[in-house]
């Protein structure tokens, strides 16, 4: 993607869901780019707390499925030249028996906060600024049962990034999604039991980094990417081609 470390000089970056994983990554790549991050968290105040002293960068509990609560650390973020909505959860299953209340909180988390998050960004939000959802490739593809769920809410993102480009784009404001395949996270290890299932399906047969995701977000929010806006940008090695 290149060297992107003097477009983020002094910029205001908000990462939801920043301390782990692809989160994790994105907050580390730029923090050492150069900007001001800000980065939520909620259910690991001990992984926050270490990526926040390793980066400089701020960590702030908020809990993404608490409406009211998303609004208002956003808003405390002040304006913006970059948000990343990465705060997420996985619930796979047969839709005949999940918990209604755990895909409600799916789509609390995955869908709602994700359109909240970016409308109150983008209230505030500097002109030319970024607005990049963390999808799946689960948004344009189901390869394996169990995944409707999920895949619904990925699904709705990409409506989500598509309206508010129409929105914000008088003020050069971008809104795209990355839409990740397996990634090699806590999550979804590369050793783990469903590994060779999914490499199985992968031009390139292997996991992804967090670090190679993190680096496609980052070439959305530069300056190089401008023209970009309303799209889905999938890094996945090929799943499904």
């Amino acid at each position: 993607m290149g060297d992107f470390t003097a477009s983020f000089s002094g910029k205001s970056v908000m990462v939801l869901g920043g301390s782990r994983g692809i989160g994790a990554a994105i907050v580390r790549q730029f923090a050492s780019a150069g900007a001001k991050v800000i980065f939520s968290y909620s259910g690991s105040p001990d992984a926050a707390a270490a990526v926040a002293a390793e980066t400089g960068a701020t960590a702030v509990k908020a809990d993404s499925a608490n409406r009211d609560e998303l609004i208002a650390a956003v808003a405390a973020a002040g304006a913006l030249d970059v948000m990343v909505v990465n705060a997420g959860v996985a619930i796979m299953g047969d839709p005949l028996t999940l918990d209604p209340d755990t895909v409600d909180r799916l789509i609390d988390i995955n869908v709602r906060a994700a359109y909240f998050a970016s409308v109150e960004a983008g209230r505030q939000m500097h002109d030319n600024g970024r607005i990049i959802i963390i999808g799946s490739i689960n948004g344009d593809r189901v390869p394996w049962p169990g995944q409707t769920a999920y895949a619904l809410s990925k699904s709705a993102v990409q409506g989500i990034a598509r309206g508010l480009a129409r929105d914000f784009g008088k003020r050069g404001i971008t809104v795209n999604v990355v839409q990740p395949g397996p990634v090699d996270t806590d999550m979804n290890p590369a050793e783990g039991p469903f590994a060779k299932m999914m490499h199985a399906a992968m031009a390139i047969q292997r996991h992804a980094t967090a670090d190679e995701v993190a680096s496609l977000v980052l070439y959305l929010a530069s300056p190089a990417a401008a023209m970009i806006t309303g799209t889905t940008q999938t890094i996945d090695g090929g799943v499904g081609i």
